[in-house]
This record gives structure tokens, sequence and C-alpha cells, in this order.
């Protein structure tokens, strides 16, 4: 085991913390799993694979987060999400970091997501992928505590290098289950835009998810997953829109004196 930290926030994983659990393996000397209520025996699943379950209040992604790396004792961390399964070249990779006893030369090292839909073993091999940093030291970053950006913000002058290995992120159990997140994440997203001011205008409401879907579509490239790939960027588009359409009718709640709920 490396002297690295692993820590996993969750809320109803029982179904995928498993796989995560299982292709992390022995890697970490320990292993902290957040977990914000869940009532499918979460909890349960990740204490029988070793791991430290801590039961936290959510308070947004970027909070949860923070408080996740305070209960790790190493140096180290390594941060996944309930549903993010790292490969066997990504594991071998951060093993050889620590070869030898010493430290990784680099502060921080940035790692590719790819998105695993339903009925897919693998990712796209051309599919869109995020790269964010996701292995750090403690003493050279933490998360911010937006609570919906769910980024790591590193000190000044921090050496951050990209690992070759990837995470599989099995995020979408089905088509409705992807519109239940993402519809969670627009009440966030929503009150984080009021929190910093950010006033949405009229005219996105129309744009909005013809923008969106072209974005996901061709940039994003669901092209490439044939019909569900389609039915995906259709989703993220109205998850798009629901999110300005929310904006908007809370501010004009508020114009007429009522508080949105």
């Amino acid at each position: 085991m490396l002297p690295l930290s692993c820590f996993i926030i969750t809320y109803n994983e029982a179904d995928r913390l498993p796989l995560v659990l299982e292709a992390l393996g022995d890697l970490a000397d320990e292993v902290v799993v957040v977990d914000s209520g869940s009532d499918d025996g979460t909890q349960d699943v990740a204490r029988s694979r070793g791991a430290r379950v801590i039961e936290h209040p959510f308070p947004g992604y970027g909070p949860q987060k923070r408080f996740a790396e305070e209960q790790c004792r190493n140096l180290w961390l390594l941060n996944l999400d309930g549903d993010e399964v790292i490969t066997a070249q990504l594991r071998d990779e951060i093993a050889a970091l620590f070869a030898g006893g010493g430290h990784p030369p680099a502060d921080a090292y940035e790692i590719s997501i790819h998105e695993v839909f339903p009925g897919e073993d693998e990712p796209h091999p051309f599919g869109y992928a995020l790269s964010p940093v996701r292995l750090y030291r403690s003493d050279k970053g933490r998360y911010n505590p937006s609570p919906v950006h769910d980024r790591v913000d590193l000190a000044a002058g921090s050496k951050v290098a990209r690992l070759r290995g990837r995470i599989r992120h099995i995020s979408v159990r089905s088509l409705g289950h992807q519109l239940e997140k993402l519809n969670s994440y627009t009440d966030a997203q929503v009150r984080d835009l009021e929190a910093r001011g950010v006033e949405v205008t009229t005219l996105r409401v129309f744009l909005e998810f013809p923008a969106a879907f072209l974005k996901a579509y061709f940039g994003r490239r669901h092209f490439l997953r044939g019909i569900y790939g389609f039915m995906t960027a259709m989703n993220f588009g109205f998850y798009r829109y629901l999110r300005v359409a929310k904006a908007l009718e809370r501010r004009r709640l508020r114009q007429k004196g009522i508080e949105p709920k």
C-alpha cells in the first residue's frame, strides 16, 4: 500500500461503489468514504471492503470534498467519485510514482475521465473526456469551496503533470436517471448564480437548448455514440435550458413579491 489516501463522496452508490473499490484494490493505505445519508446500504458496502465511513450532510460538492480532504491522514490524496473506476493502467502508473519510497516528482496530476454510457463496456476511444486534477499533495491543493464546481485549487507555482491512465465514469444508469441528476444540479447552480450576483438574460431561454445540444452532440462528440449519444445530448440541452428557466422563474417571482422555494 502506498502512503496515499483515497477519498470518495457518496450518496446511494451501493450498486457502483463495489466496482470503484475493487479496481482501487490495495493501492492506497487509507480509503475514506464520506456519505451524505444513503438509504441503499452504501455505507455497509464501503465498510465491508475496508473503507472508513464518515456520515456528513451534503453542503455542496466543493465543501463536501473539502470536508473529506480533512479526514485523510496522508500527504498525498486521490479523489474519486462513487461512480468512477480507475483502469489497471492508471493504478500501475500511480504505484510507479511512489516507487522506491519517494514522492512523485510533480505536486499534482491531471487524470482523464471518460464517460461510459449504459450498454458500453468501455468508453468510446475518441469520446470526450475531462482532465481535472485528482491526485495531489494536500499541502499544495485544496478543493474549491464552490457548491457546484468541484475542482482543486493549487498553490501558486505548483508543478502539474498528466497521467496516461484514465478513469471510467459510469455516471448514467439510464436516461431517466441522467435527467434526475441534471435536474438536481440545476437547483444548486441557480442558487450559486444568485449568490454570485449573476443575472441570466431572457434571450438565453430561447437559445440555451439548441446551443447546449450542439455543444454536447458535436463539441463533446456524443454523435460517436449513435442514437444513444443523440438522446444524451438532448438531455444535456434540456438541462442547460432548465437552469436558465429556473433562474428566470425565480427572478419573476421575486419581482412579484414572492420568495421562491
